[in-house]
C-alpha cells in the first residue's frame, strides 16, 4: 500500500499538472512572416474604396463608380447590393462607408458620397439595409458639404469611436498645381475658389480640410459631442470640426480603447525646399489625442513652416509661425487666430527621409489602419498575437507597405516595423480587423480610376501552431495551338511545418470536372480557350491553400532565333560582332515553317552608360521569362508611373499609347515630353494636374519618353536606335567609361492571336557589360560581408566555402579570370564553378597567401589569374572560397573586383 502522505502528494502534483495551461507564445517576442497567410477572398474589383466586415465573416464594400457590394464568405463571389448614381470624376464618386455600431440590429450604413445633378457638393447619408439591400427611400441626409468639381483632395473616409461618434475626413478641395506644389494661397480677386485653401483647411467656418465628429441620432439627425474643437455657439465656427488644417486625409482610423484619432495625410509634391516659398513636400501620419489644429496650408510635417507669398507681387513676405498661426485671408470666413499648429506623427518626402529612413523613398500616400487589441477578440486560431497589441497599423498606398508602429504608455511614437515585408500587396487602400482577429486587406490595384485585376479583398491569417500549406502551382506550357498538352507540378509548394504530410488536387479547367492528384500531373487541351488550372494543397490537419495557373489555348507563341557571334554577356574591345534575326510563327507564317519576313521584327541597338535594373514588365502570360522589355519601362515601373497610366488603359493621365499617337509626327515629340515630365503641368489631357518629375534623372527620362512613343508604329520607324534583322555591330561607345555601362540588344516581335486568344509578345535580349565587375556587385552572397575601401567597395569571405555568385554567364570565348584580392594575412584558395558550389570546375587558383604578392608593390590589391577551361555553356558561376587557416569577420580574405578575359 502506499503511504497516505505520498498518495496526497501525488494526487496533488497530478491536479497541479492537469491544471497547468500552455505557455503563450509571441507575446514579447516577433512571429516569422511564414506564420501570417495572405488569403485571396475576391479580385477584380472596380476602384474598391472602403470596406466593413461583419460579424458573420460578410464584407460590405464600396465602389467609387457608385456600387456598394457584398462578398459572402460561403460562395466566394460578391453580389451588387446597390447603386448611387454618383459623379465620379476626378477624386469623386462614392468614397466612404461605415456601419453603425448597432447594425446588427438595425442594419443602418452610413455612406459619403458625390450625388449626380447640378450642385456641386458631396454628402453624408444614413441608409437601411433590408434583406442585404440598399434601400434608397431610407435615405437621410445627414450633411452636405460644397466641392469644386473636377479637381482634387476630396477625402471621405468614414469611422466610429468606441462611443458611437462617428468620423467623416474631409479634404481641402485645393489644386496644389496653381501654387508651384507649395501651400495653395493664392488670395488673388478673380481667381477660381480652389486656388486658396486657406478658405477651407484654415478656416474654422467651413467643414473642408477638417475631420469631423459627430454622434448620429436614431431619426437620422446628429449631435454634437462633447470635446470638439470649437463649443457649440462658438462665432464664425462650426462645431463638427474635431481637427482642422489638413490637406487630404483620405483613411483615417480611430483606437478604439483610448479615442485616438490617426489619418494619413496625403501631402503636396514640391520635390526641393525653398528658401522663399518653404518645405519640400511630406506625407504625414497624424495623431490627435485631442483636438486640434495640424498646420495645413502653413505647416507641414512637423511643423516646418511656409512662407505668406503674395501671388500678385511675386514676393514672399513673411515665414509663419506655427505658435501662433494667423488666417488674414479675405477668402476666410472664419476666426484670424487659429489654435497653435500640432506637428505630424510620423512624416516622410519622396526623398530618403532623415527621421525615418525605414519608410524608404518614391512615390508617397499614407494611409492610418487600425490600433490591434488582442483582447477585443474571441479566441480563435487565426488571430493576431499579442505581440501586436496596442500597435497601430499604417500604410502607403503607392509605395505598397505596411508599417506596424509602437506605442509608449503616454500614445507617444516608439519604434516602427515592417508588416510583411516579403509579401505584396497592391495598392492597399483600406484595412480592417475582422471578428475572428484576422487583418482584411482591401488592394485598389495599379492604376488609379480604373478597374484593375490585381484589386482585391484579402485576408490575412495567423498561426501559432500548424500553418497552411502553401500551394505553388507550375506549368512546362502556359500557351500553345490547340490541342495542348500541359505537364504541371508543385515542386515548389511547401509547408512551414517540419514532418507536415501533404495531399495534391489538380482542377485543370477550373470546372471541377477534370481532377487528377499528386505532385505531378498532365492534361491535354484540346478546345480553344483561357482556363485556370488549380493546385489544392492540404495538410494532415487539413489545412488548405491553393493556387492557379493560366492557361491560354489557341495561339502558338512566336519564336526569336538570334544569331549571334562572340560573347552574349561581356564586350571585348569594339567588334565587330555579326548578328542575325529570324521569327517563326506557327498562325501567321507564310508556310515556309511559319518563316515571316526579315522585318517582321523589331531590332533595337542601346547603350546604357549607368547600366539598368531588371525589371518584371508586367506582361502577365504573353511574357513568361523575367527581363527587362526595354529600359524604358522598366524605368516607368520602377518610378511608379503606372499608378496614373496605363499602357492603353485611361487612368488620372492619358494612355502611353494616347501619348504616342499624339505626338508621332512631331518631330521635336521627345525633347517637348522630357521638358513636360520633368516640369509638370496640365491643360492637354483635361483639367488635371502632371507633377514635376525633376527628381528623375534626365537619362532616365528619355528612355521612358521613348518606350512611350514606340508604341506609335509610325513612329516606330523613326527611332534612332532600331538596326534591321541581319548585320554588323560596332562598340564603339564605352571609351572613357566607368564601367558601370551597357550595351542592350532587344528583339521583339508580336503575332497577330489566333482562334480568340490575344496576340503574344515575344521577345529576347543580350546584354553586354564590362567585363571588369566589382565582387560587390555579384548577384548572390553566401559566408561574405561587404564593406567600404576609399572610394570603393569590397567582399570579406569570413567563412569557409564562403562564396559568390554570378547568374546567367554567358563562357563562349572565355580563357581567364583575374581576381584583385588582398589575403590580408590568410591563406586561401579559389574556385571557380557551374551551376552550383558542387558543379563542374571551371578554373581554379593557386594558395594564395601574403607571400603570393609581387614584389615591391605597394598597393592593397594584386592580380591572381585563373585559366578558365573552354566552354559554349551559359549559366550561373559560383567562385567559392576555400582555406585550411581559417577566417573570421575581422581577419577575414578580401576580394575587389573580378575581370572575365576571352
Amino acid at each position: 500500500m502506499m503511504p497516505n502522505k505520498l498518495r496526497l502528494l501525488l494526487i496533488a502534483l497530478l491536479a497541479a499538472f492537469s491544471c497547468r495551461t500552455e505557455e503563450e507564445k509571441f507575446v514579447t517576442e516577433k512571429p516569422d512572416e511564414n506564420r501570417f497567410t495572405k488569403i485571396t477572398l475576391i479580385e477584380k474589383l472596380d476602384e474598391p474604396m472602403e470596406l466593413e466586415v461583419l460579424e458573420d465573416g460578410r464584407v460590405i464594400f464600396t465602389e467609387r463608380k457608385g456600387k456598394l457590394r457584398m462578398y459572402e464568405p460561403t460562395t466566394g463571389i460578391a453580389k451588387d447590393i446597390g447603386f448611387l448614381p454618383v459623379y465620379f470624376e476626378a477624386e469623386d464618386g462614392l468614397l466612404g462607408l461605415a456601419k453603425d455600431p448597432g447594425f446588427k440590429d438595425n442594419h443602418w450604413i452610413y455612406l459619403y458620397y458625390s450625388p449626380i445633378g447640378e450642385k456641386s457638393i458631396n454628402r453624408l447619408s444614413r441608409f437601411t439595409l433590408v434583406e442585404d439591400i440598399l434601400d434608397m427611400g431610407s435615405e437621410k441626409i445627414m450633411l452636405e458639404i460644397p466641392h469644386f468639381r473636377g479637381c482634387c483632395h476630396s477625402g471621405g473616409s468614414l469611422e466610429f469611436d468606441a462611443k458611437g461618434n462617428l468620423f467623416l475626413s474631409l479634404g481641402d478641395d485645393s489644386t496644389p498645381f496653381e501654387s508651384d506644389n507649395y501651400n495653395p494661397i493664392d488670395e488673388r480677386p478673380g481667381r477660381p475658389e480652389n486656388v486658396d485653401a486657406q478658405r477651407s483647411s484654415a478656416n474654422s467656418n467651413d467643414l473642408r480640410g477638417s475631420i469631423l465628429r459627430i454622434t448620429p441620432r436614431p431619426d437620422g439627425s446628429y449631435t454634437i459631442p462633447d470635446g470638439n474643437l470649437f463649443p457649440v455657439g462658438t462665432p464664425n465656427t462650426r462645431p463638427e470640426i474635431y481637427v482642422m488644417g489638413n490637406r487630404n486625409p483620405f483613411r483615417i482610423s480611430v483606437d478604439q480603447k483610448t479615442g485616438t484619432l490617426y489619418w494619413g495625410e496625403v501631402g503636396p509634391d514640391a520635390q526641393e525646399d525653398s528658401l522663399r516659398r518653404g518645405p519640400r513636400g511630406h506625407d504625414e501620419i497624424n495623431q490627435a489625442k485631442g483636438p486640434g489644429f495640424f498646420g495645413w496650408p502653413y505647416f507641414v510635417g512637423n511643423n516646418k513652416p511656409y512662407w505668406h507669398y503674395n501671388f500678385e507681387t511675386k514676393e514672399s513676405e513673411f515665414e509663419y509661425d506655427p505658435k501662433a498661426p494667423v488666417n488674414n485671408s479675405p477668402n476666410n470666413t472664419g476666426v484670424n487666430i487659429l489654435p497653435p499648429a500640432q506637428p505630424a506623427f510620423i512624416w516622410y518626402p519622396y526623398a530618403d527621409s532623415e527621421e525615418f529612413p525605414m519608410l524608404g523613398s518614391g512615390g508617397r500616400n499614407a494611409m492610418a489602419g487600425p490600433v490591434y487589441y488582442h483582447d477585443m477578440f474571441p479566441k480563435t486560431e487565426v488571430k493576431f498575437p499579442k505581440y501586436y497589441d496596442g500597435k497601430l497599423f499604417v500604410y502607403d498606398w503607392m509605395r505598397n507597405w505596411i508599417f506596424t508602429v509602437t506605442l509608449d504608455e503616454n500614445q507617444d511614437l516608439d519604434t516602427l516595423e515592417r508588416f510583411m515585408p516579403s509579401t505584396v500587396f497592391d495598392k492597399p487602400v483600406d484595412m480592417q480587423f475582422g471578428p475572428d482577429g484576422s487583418l482584411y486587406i482591401l488592394e485598389y490595384g495599379t492604376y488609379w480610376s480604373a478597374q484593375n485585376d490585381d484589386s482585391g479583398i484579402y485576408k490575412i491569417e495567423f498561426s501559432a501552431g500548424n500553418r497552411k500549406p502553401i500551394a505553388k502551382a507550375a506549368a512546362d506550357k502556359t500557351q500553345g495551338a490547340a490541342p495542348l498538352s500541359v505537364n504541371f507540378d508543385s515542386e515548389k509548394s511547401f509547408d512551414f511545418d517540419e514532418g507536415d504530410s501533404l495531399l495534391y488536387q489538380w482542377d485543370f479547367e477550373g470546372t471541377g470536372k477534370n481532377m487528377s492528384t499528386g505532385q505531378e500531373a498532365s492534361h491535354t487541351y484540346s478546345q480553344p480557350g483561357v482556363y485556370k488550372a488549380k493546385l489544392t494543397v492540404k495538410d494532415k490537419e487539413g489545412l488548405e491553400s491553393s493556387a492557379e495557373v493560366e492557361i491560354a489555348v489557341g495561339n502558338e507563341p512566336p519564336q526569336i532565333d538570334i544569331q549571334w557571334t562572340g560573347n552574349k554577356s561581356f564586350y571585348f574591345g569594339k567588334g565587330p560582332i555579326d548578328y542575325q534575326v529570324t521569327v517563326t510563327d506557327r498562325e501567321d507564317g507564310d508556310g515556309n515553317n511559319g518563316v515571316l519576313e526579315p522585318t517582321s521584327a523589331r531590332l533595337t541597338w542601346d547603350y546604357l552608360p549607368e547600366g539598368f535594373d531588371k525589371i518584371e514588365s508586367g506582361l502577365g502570360h504573353q511574357q513568361p521569362t523575367l527581363s527587362a522589355f526595354s529600359v524604358g519601362e522598366g524605368l516607368i515601373v520602377k518610378s511608379g508611373c503606372n499608378a496614373c497610366h496605363g499602357v492603353d488603359n485611361v487612368s488620372i493621365g492619358p494612355s502611353y499609347t494616347q501619348v504616342a499617337l499624339k505626338y508621332e509626327d512631331k518631330t521635336d515629340a521627345k525633347n517637348y515630353l522630357m521638358q513636360k515630365i520633368t516640369a509638370g503641368g496640365g491643360g492637354v489631357w483635361g483639367e488635371r494636374q502632371m507633377p514635376s518629375h525633376s527628381h528623375i534623372a534626365q537619362t532616365d527620362i528619355g528612355h521612358m519618353v521613348d518606350y512611350v512613343l514606340s508604341l506609335s508604329p509610325k513612329y516606330q520607324s523613326n527611332i534612332s536606335n532600331q538596326i534591321p534583322p541581319s548585320g554588323s555591330l560596332i562598340l564603339d561607345r564605352h571609351d572613357g567609361s566607368n564601367g558601370k555601362g551597357v550595351y542592350l540588344f532587344t528583339a521583339s516581335f508580336q503575332d497577330k492571336g489566333a482562334t480568340g486568344i490575344k496576340p503574344i509578345l515575344r521577345q529576347e535580349q543580350i546584354t553586354l557589360r564590362n567585363p571588369l565587375i566589382l565582387a560587390a556587385d555579384a548577384d548572390e552572397f553566401v559566408g561574405t560581408a561587404k564593406a567600404n575601401f576609399r572610394d570603393s567597395r569590397l567582399v570579406k569571405f569570413t567563412e569557409n566555402k564562403s562564396y559568390l555568385v554570378f547568374r546567367d554567364i554567358d563562357l563562349t570565348g572565355l580563357k581567364e579570370l583575374v581576381l584583385a584580392l588582398d589575403p590580408n594575412r590568410k591563406t586561401g584558395w579559389f574556385e571557380l564553378r557551374l551551376g552550383g558550389v558542387d558543379g563542374r570546375i571551371l578554373a581554379k587558383s593557386q594558395v594564395i597567401s601574403n607571400d603570393s604578392r609581387p614584389k615591391n608593390s605597394q598597393e592593397k590589391w594584386f592580380d591572381i589569374t585563373m585559366k578558365m577551361e573552354p566552354s559554349f555553356d551559359q549559366g550561373d558561376l559560383y567562385l567559392v572560397f576555400h582555406t585550411e587557416t581559417g577566417v573570421d569577420i575581422w581577419g577575414s580574405f578580401l576580394l575587389h573586383t573580378v575581370r572575365f578575359k576571352n
